[in-house]
This record gives structure tokens, sequence and C-alpha cells, in this order.
């Protein structure tokens, strides 16, 4: 652990049960958001939070401090004894997601990368497991990860991995990926490993523990960068703002027609009641909605589709209204029926 000059610890990882609403500048829009709605007994994703700190301290001497992988390590410890599950154990095994998140998240600059902790083989034992569809789910979802983790760490261009997957599609004449079988799914892997071989000069990282280093590292990396240009604007408050970076339990909202992700906007009206807009995609994770690759439904159909997933969301929504006076949009995912919530962000304070 990192000490003071007066021998304090300091910490660089924050479990989501500390901090809260007002300790964006420590933790992050995001990660202060999660803290605060796990505060409020909300349905958040356990995990931490890699604090602004670090992305200081690595402006400041080009590298990471010696003292956080060990205080990451503890912390994936504490997060593996709750859920009974390891990362990178090959059947069921525990996987995670990693968000960056400045206090004023410039716009375009989050870096996401989805199911860490998959590889060769616990992607079979994943696969394995009993449910409807849980093969392609799996292929699915460790796809997700190479295309993510190839493009965010190991700097593959994206549009490289579009290519691909259009290809397939084309082939097979369907619209996007939910048309996409298991066979397929794996062929796409195994394609997507071989690009980045090609591209990036290194093997797809097989050890998860590997995989969540560079992905903490690619996500503190481009904003510390960002202040090194001439050009930048210390009157911007965006253009400056460091990062931290939220590790989370896996959710999915790719697992069948009963799960689903969305975001819900918050409105209010001249009489001072409140509404609940938004849009919801089934069978699809967040990024898949806020990247508008795909066409999503009005929110309100998913009081149609779920109606139990609806009720718990709009209760959410008026705790989470009722203690931000300028909240703006929740992000949420539904997994076979069960809603998370994954972020509340507050209103853009240039506008």
């Amino acid at each position: 652990m990192v000490r003071k000059a007066g021998g304090s610890v300091v910490p660089y990882v924050y479990d989501f049960a500390e901090g809260g609403r007002n300790s964006a500048e420590l933790l992050g829009a995001k990660g202060a958001s999660l803290a605060e709605m796990t505060r409020m007994g909300l349905p958040v994703p356990p995990g931490f939070t890699v604090t602004t700190e670090v992305c200081r301290v690595l402006r400041a001497t080009g590298d990471l401090p010696e003292e956080l992988a060990g205080q990451v390590a503890e912390h994936l410890s504490a997060l593996e004894a709750a859920e009974g599950r390891r990362l990178g154990q090959v059947d069921d095994p525990l996987l995670l997601s990693v968000r960056s998140g400045a206090e004023f998240p410039p716009p375009g600059a989050a870096e996401t990368v989805l199911d860490i902790g998959l590889n060769d083989l616990s992607v079979l034992g994943l696969a394995k497991e009993q449910g409807w569809g849980r093969e392609r789910f799996a292929w699915d979802s460790y796809r997700r990860l190479v295309q993510m983790l190839g493009s965010t760490v190991l700097g593959v261009p994206p549009s490289l991995f579009e290519d691909v997957l259009q290809q397939v599609r084309d082939q097979h004449r369907v619209a996007d990926d939910s048309g996409l079988d298991t066979c397929d799914l794996i062929r796409i892997v195994e394609s997507f490993k071989d690009l980045v071989l090609e591209r990036s000069g290194r093997e797809f990282p097989q050890a998860p523990a590997e995989q969540l280093r560079q992905a903490i590292l690619a996500a503190v990396t481009p904003l510390s960068a960002a202040w090194s240009r001439p050009d930048r604007s210390r009157e911007d408050p965006a253009a400056g703002s460091d990062t931290a970076v939220t590790i989370q339990r896996m959710v999915f909202g790719n697992r069948g027609a009963d799960s689903g992700s969305g975001v819900a906007y918050i409105s209010g009206s001249a009489t001072g009641g409140w509404g609940l807009d938004g849009v919801y995609l089934p069978n699809a994770q967040g990024e898949e909605v806020l990247s508008g690759s795909r066409d999503a439904l009005p929110l309100q159909q998913l009081a149609r589709l779920d109606p139990a997933s609806f009720h718990r969301l709009r209760e959410c929504a008026e705790r989470l209204k009722d203690r931000y006076s300028d909240l703006c949009a929740v992000e949420f995912t539904i997994e076979k029926r069960v809603l998370w919530l994954l972020e509340a962000r507050r209103q853009d304070p240039g506008g």
C-alpha cells in the first residue's frame, strides 16, 4: 500500500460501497453514481473503482503506482469471494467489465471492455452451462471481448472488426449479429484473433489477469496523455479531467428475449410531475444501444415485454430523481428479467 509522508495509506481503489455522488473528482462521474446507488440499496452489479489519482500519478511519473496491482488484486479477491466464482475459472467463470469515467467525460473518450475473463478454455466451460441458447451466448460474449480488447487496448482499427462481421452477415443475408448462429460466432472469434495478431503483432491475451491489467492501463492512458498536448485548453474542464476506471461483475443483456439494455430519460412537466422516456433494445448489451448499431424500441414497450422490470425501473428512477436535482438519464440492463442499474447520469455542466 502507498503511504503518505505522515504514514497514512493512500488508497488507489475504492469499493462501490465507499464514496458517493459528491466523489466524482476522485471516482469519476460513473464511479460516483455507482457508489451513490449502492449506498441507496439500488440494484448495482458489485465492483470497485480505480481512482483518478492513478491518472495523476501516471501523468507525473510516466508509470502506474507500483502499489496499484496489489490493491486491485485485493478488491478482486473480495469480489470473487462474494460471488463464489473466480476470474479465469474454466466452468462458469466470473466475468468483468472495465469502463473509464472522468468527472466531466469528454465526448467519445470512454474506453469500454466487456467480458474480461473469457479465453479459449473458459468459453467452452461457459457454453456447457445449462440454459437455452447458452452456447451461442458464450461465443457471442467471447466475440465481444476480442473485438473490444483488440480495438481499445491493442490498437486494431474498429472498422476492421466491423468488416469481418459485415462479410459474415452478408453471406447469411442477415441485418445484424442477432441473425448469426454459434458456428458463425466461433468462426468470427477465430478471425478476430487472427486480425489482432496480424495488426498488433501480439497474440490475443489468454490470461484473464493480463486482460484486466491491459484494460485498466488503456482506460487511464488516453486522458493522461492528453495533458501533454500543447493545444489543450486549460479552461475546458472536460479536456483536463483525469479518468477513473470502474470494474464490475458482468451482467448480460444478450441472454435472450427476456434480457436487454436501455437508457431511461427523466423528464419533467410544467405541472411539477415527471415522466420516463427513453429506449430499450432486447437481447443486447448497452454499447449496442449507445452506438445505435441496432434499432431500439421506445422505452414504453418494456412495460409490455417485461412489466415487472419496467415497474422496478420506474421505482428506481423516482428514488434517483428525488436524490439528484439534475438527474437526466439512467443506463440499465435486464438479465433474465432481473433489473440492474449501470449509471445515473447528471446534467452536463456545459448545457
